[in-house]
């Protein structure tokens, strides 16, 4: 033992207090290995020094004779109680951290309650010399008296405790407490914390939670349900109806193809006929874009069935027209002319019907024409690195072949059918000339070329290389030092 520690161990004791209290704020918490290694070291020189003085803590304090010293060495003495405590309860939070994680904090918060009481009961009975059945007879009633005064506070963290042992949810799982939907932020003592899709924060008791009805959207893992109802007039085909909503089901790609994604019946009134489509998706993140995109194909695959959403008020039964006179009304790109020359644009519209599987347009062909969707789902596929794969997905109104109208350029994708199709076939003949007069609807079709190209090449092109760092510095980060 050096002789200045020797000489003055009280003021080397406070000093490593000290130490210890500037170490443990000053190491960053990422290093939390380094921060416990620091605490065990200098909790181990803190007792040596005490113990070579003669203070130890097993025993009353030494210099019975000197008032200030004595009362110096029994604060040192205390001291060292609670400094094991902390210690022991830091180490054995980190190996419960590794083990269960952030799940385990209320229970290594209890745990080192238990610890620090017992560390205090000792350091009374070795230390001070007490009574420790009369203080522990004392301490039982004050804690009855205090137990029935905070019973709801308690309430709340026995059912945390439960919560985190039984684990019905988890830090960042999306779960549901008697209708508060959110993402679990934190779990503590009293409340458990979510944060709401619409991003306010949902304070939820642990004695409610324990209670309460809890749906977990986050088990299994990558799987989140949802769904859309959709209600239809009692009039039309169930059978119609169920179809069309496959196909639009079969258009949206965010939908995890198992579990299947499915059509049921729910319910069916003199008003109207009541559908349910439910599926999953591989996100939570995607559930809002999926339901919404799912809607809108159910709504156009609908109507290209003939069948519309029922609505408050119908309105009078709309004159009957052709299909293809009923394809210009919804496209968006053809829905500007003007209702003769709407008439005239049918009339040289031909139909055309292709089976799953069948090819509609390859790529690097050349169109002369231009399909609309009617029905059904069409596939887009494109190659990367010698491979295909789908890029996405067309439905009833969009149009295909728009690059060979415009610029003579070859079609940058496979289009094949994806269910039962039927398309109406434009010629270029009686196409040119529309575009020719009608320059709004020439740049709409110049508008989807562009979106299309870019998108078409974001997909296909490969991700620039991130180079790595390299040097002493990123050495030093690399190993977390």
């Amino acid at each position: 033992m050096p002789s200045f520690i020797a000489d003055h161990p009280m003021l080397c004791a406070v000093a490593l207090i000290l130490i210890d209290i500037a170490v443990w704020r000053l190491i960053s918490p990422n290093l939390a290995n380094w921060k416990l290694a620091a605490r065990l070291v200098i909790f181990a020189v803190f007792s040596a020094v005490l113990f070579n003085d003669g203070m130890n803590p097993m025993q009353a304090a030494p210099y019975a004779d000197d008032t200030t010293l004595h009362l110096a060495a029994t604060a040192l003495q205390i001291g060292w109680w609670l400094f094991a405590a902390r210690t022991l309860t830091v180490l054995l939070g980190a190996v419960m951290m590794q083990r269960v994680g952030h799940t385990g904090r209320l229970l290594q918060d209890l745990m080192g309650a238990v610890i620090f009481l017992i560390a205090i009961i000792a350091a009374m009975a070795y230390v001070l010399d007490l009574p420790v059945k009369g203080v522990l007879a004392t301490s039982g009633a004050v804690a009855i008296i205090v137990g029935l005064a905070l019973q709801s506070t308690l309430s709340d963290v026995f059912s945390g405790i439960v919560l985190n042992t039984t684990k019905p949810y988890q830090i960042d799982d999306w779960i549901s407490i008697d209708g508060t939907e959110g993402r679990v932020t934190d779990i503590d003592w009293r409340a458990t914390r979510l944060q709401t899709s619409q991003g306010s924060l949902a304070v939820i008791p642990n004695s409610l939670a324990a209670k309460a009805k809890i749906i977990n959207f986050s088990r299994p893992a990558d799987m989140f349900g949802l769904a859309v109802s959709l209600q239809v007039s009692p009039h039309a085909r169930p059978q119609t109806v169920i179809e069309a909503l496959e196909r639009a089901m079969q258009g949206c790609r965010p939908l995890l193809a198992q579990p299947a994604p499915s059509v049921v019946f729910k319910a069916s009134t003199g008003s109207g006929v009541e559908y349910e489509i439910s599926g999953f998706v591989p996100a939570m993140g995607l559930k809002r874009e999926t339901r919404n995109q799912l809607y809108d194909l159910a709504y156009r695959h609908l109507q290209a069935a003939g069948v519309g959403l029922l609505s408050a008020t119908e309105g009078s039964t709309p004159p009957a027209v052709s299909g293809a006179r009923a394809l210009l009304e919804r496209s968006s790109i053809f829905s500007t002319l003007r209702q003769e020359e709407k008439d005239t644009f049918s009339q040289n519209m031909t139909l055309h019907t292709y089976r799953a599987g069948e090819m509609i347009l390859a790529a690097g062909e050349v169109s002369d024409h231009l399909f609309i969707i009617e029905s059904g789902v069409v596939s887009v596929l494109l190659i990367k690195d010698g491979h295909k794969f789908e890029a996405g997905r067309m439905g009833p109104g969009e149009v295909i072949g728009e690059s060979g109208i415009l610029s003579d350029q070859a079609a940058l994708a496979d289009f094949s059918a994806k269910t039962y199709c039927t398309l109406y076939r434009i010629e270029n003949e009686y196409l040119k000339p529309c575009l020719d007069a009608r320059h709004d609807i020439g740049e709409a079709m110049k508008a989807l070329l562009d979106f299309r190209r870019h998108a078409a090449q974001a997909l296909t092109e490969d991700a620039p290389v991130v180079p790595v760092k390299k040097g002493f510095i990123q050495w030093l980060r690399n190993r977390g030092l």
